[in-house]
């Protein structure tokens, strides 16, 4: 890996975040050389976000489409921030996340190295039981935040679950969304995989003060909108949505007040989709004139990073790249959601690291559809010349997992232009600003 022998400061500019301009410290290991600059450059370009066409990065047989907006997130950069401090601070003690703190194997694996254990696997299986705890342990709560059960199974253990809590801000924003509308007696549709921490947090923090019900995608919000208009029968609802529901939702009681939240690092555009569905059928079942006092707004939850970085994959997408590469964890919800936007325009490999390219001839690479690694050969056209490709990450990625990436594709080709040169004219919109 790329590394550097100092920690350095990153900054999140985001203008719409209420939490603009906070400083994290994050470790030197996960500094990028090639790929901070790029960003550090186009901040200062376009400091309004205003621009979303990806950068070009030409050295000739080849081009990189950078996007403008990937990698760490707000939220993980201060998980990161907090659980290497918390690591820092307390030497000698038994240390524990609950589960992954972010879904990036880099991440997680040297936290462990540095002797955090985890508690439970992704999926909510046990790894060390309760029991094993004691009152003077650390326990992190990772960035997907955690359920209400498992925060009083800490307190009655002694352990304060907030003294150490890395759950995303705006992961926190929704459930204090849902919160409001529960004192209103509104229910509450989740839009996300119910199975994904996250959605099981909110799930649970949401169940406290409304009836509740989690839906994966559009398909699943027709089979819901049916029910509630009654043009499918009730059965239905236990058929679809039972196990993913709180077990006394009624969907022609408890739709009659409603809104949408959901996990946030779902497709942005599908839980509008969800969203203009369910109020549809709010419309249909209200009259469009009363729509407003059943169905409530809550488009303003939705996360600004997972926003910004699928605006930014589409007008990857539409820079028309040959093949895409998109880095990151294999259970990370966004950057499948990347790789699901990405594959619909070229052939698009969802990849761990460099590590997963043999040669030019094979690639390792994740399929989500069939939930396996897959082996391609002959993935990379070198033949060609002027190749584009698109190269992102999730959120839970370190740019310097992308550097790794971009240095070992061009690696395979022997004439193509030094980097240096390709990043002095980054480097020197960023002397210029300093």
């Amino acid at each position: 890996m790329l590394n550097d022998v100092l920690s350095f400061n990153t900054r999140c500019l985001t203008e719409n975040s209420p939490m603009a301009r906070k400083e994290f410290i994050i470790p030197a290991m996960y500094k990028s050389p090639v790929i901070r600059k790029v960003k550090e450059a186009n901040k200062i370009t376009d400091p309004r976000k205003k621009d979303l066409a990806p950068t070009e990065l030409d050295f000739g047989p080849l081009t990189f489409l950078i996007p403008r907006h990937f990698g760490f997130c707000y939220g993980v950069e201060n998980a990161i921030d907090i659980a290497y401090r918390t690591v820092e601070e307390n030497p000698g003690k038994n240390i524990y996340l609950l589960s992954e703190m972010i879904h990036n194997p880099t991440v997680n694996e040297d936290l462990q190295k540095k002797g955090v254990k985890f508690l439970f696997e992704t999926d909510g299986s046990v790894r060390i039981p309760f029991e094993e705890l004691h009152s003077d342990d650390v326990v992190i709560v990772p960035a997907f935040g955690t359920t209400l059960e498992i925060e009083e199974k800490l307190k009655a253990k002694g352990i304060n679950p907030y003294q150490y809590n890395t759950t995303c801000p705006f992961v926190e924003k929704v459930w204090k969304r849902g919160n409001q509308l529960g004192k209103k007696g509104y229910s509450l549709v989740v839009h996300g995989k119910h199975e994904h921490e996250e959605t099981r947090a909110t799930f649970s923090h949401s169940a406290d003060h409304s009836e509740v019900v989690v839906v994966l995608n559009p398909d699943e919000a027709h089979i819901l909108a049916d029910i509630m208009t009654e043009k499918r029968p009730l059965e239905d609802f236990g058929k679809y949505f039972g196990h993913k529901s709180t077990p006394n939702f009624n969907p022609l009681k408890d739709l009659e007040f409603f809104g949408v939240i959901n996990q946030t690092t779902m497709l942005a555009t599908e839980t509008q989709e969800v969203m203009d569905i369910l109020k549809k059928a709010a419309q249909e079942k209200f009259g469009e004139e009363n729509v407003l006092d059943h169905f409530a707004d809550t488009s303003d939850t939705l996360c600004y990073a997972t926003n910004e970085n699928q605006s930014a994959t589409y007008a990857l997408a539409e820079a028309k790249p040959d093949i895409a590469i998109v880095v990151g964890g294999y259970n990370s919800s966004n950057t499948m959601h990347l790789v699901e936007i990405l594959e619909q325009h070229c052939p698009t490999y969802h990849v761990r690291d460099a590590g997963e390219f043999d040669s030019p001839e094979a690639i390792q690479h994740f399929n989500q559809w069939k939930k396996e690694i897959l082996s391609t050969e002959n993935w990379l056209p070198t033949e060609k010349r002027g190749l584009r490709i698109a190269l992102t990450s999730g959120a839970s990625c370190p740019d310097v997992l992308v550097d790794e990436v971009l240095l070992k594709i061009l690696s395979y080709y022997p004439d193509a232009a030094d980097i240096n040169e390709i990043l002095r004219p980054f480097e020197e919109t960023m002397i210029i600003e300093g």
